[in-house]
């Protein structure tokens, strides 16, 4: 996989996700007459608008939902949409900036837990094939898995893509006030960061050391039907 040439802060580039595909992650949580429909995936923001339609009444059909979810799915993931392409065109900062992406999910029965720095310079990166082979190589069979992992990647990305708009927009006014200065504010994530990667030192940011394989290793749990069952009704009634 190769690298694509390292920005610098005085070269912004255009805002878009740091990885080969411009997928943005999509989260709904609907609730309509006491029914509730949660999901997660990614979207392409250039597929055309009435894509948005046809799943939304895809959605409703298959899984059987109430009329009302179809104007709510919809609104939900056009105002998504708005918001990516709100920065669209606009500088984004990047550098040499390398980032934490920590991992603390549970899928059906399986809950994982890992963290490992991801290169934001690196936009040939590609999260779903990551996922597949932390999956493989932990043995995680259940498919609905690795489409979990790579979502949670994507958020956290798109996250700090948004961090480094800010942050060039930012850095601009701030050299409006005062030209001489070109300082730089790190954002929260990129100080979490730079705490990480004194941990990793800095030249082999992308490998763990086997002295820190107890402290970054990943964390596998299968979890019995009783206590899927458990954290299901606990989640429901704080989202009450």
């Amino acid at each position: 996989m190769k690298s694509p040439a390292s920005a610098s802060w005085k070269a912004p580039l255009k805002f878009r996700m740091p990885t080969a595909e411009n997928l943005i992650p999509i989260r709904l949580d609907i609730e309509v007459d006491g029914q509730r429909y949660k999901d997660a995936f990614t979207w392409n923001p250039y597929d055309p608008d009435s894509e948005v339609v046809m799943f939304a009444k895809r959605t409703v059909k298959d899984l059987k939902l109430a009329p009302g979810f179809l104007p709510q799915i919809v609104q939900s993931i056009q105002s998504q949409l708005a918001t990516f392409r709100s920065y669209e065109g606009q500088d984004m900062y990047v550098g040499d900036k390398i980032i934490p992406i920590k991992l603390d999910l549970q899928v059906n029965h399986t809950v994982i837990r890992d963290q490992f720095l991801w290169d934001l310079n690196n936009f040939d990166s590609d999260p779903e094939e990551f996922a597949r082979t932390l999956c493989t190589d932990l043995g995680i069979e259940d498919p609905e898995v690795g489409p979990a992992v790579a979502f949670a990647i994507r958020e956290q990305l798109y996250e700090i893509a948004i961090q480094n708009v800010t942050s060039a927009r930012e850095n601009r006014i701030s050299k409006k006030g005062r030209r001489a200065a070109e300082h730089f504010t790190p954002s929260k994530a990129s100080g979490a960061a730079l705490d990480l990667m004194k941990l990793f030192s800095f030249r082999s940011s992308v490998v763990r050391k086997r002295k820190e394989w107890d402290y970054c290793k990943p964390v596998l749990d299968l979890l019995s039907n009783e206590e899927v069952d458990a954290l299901e009704a606990k989640e429901e009634r704080s989202g009450r």
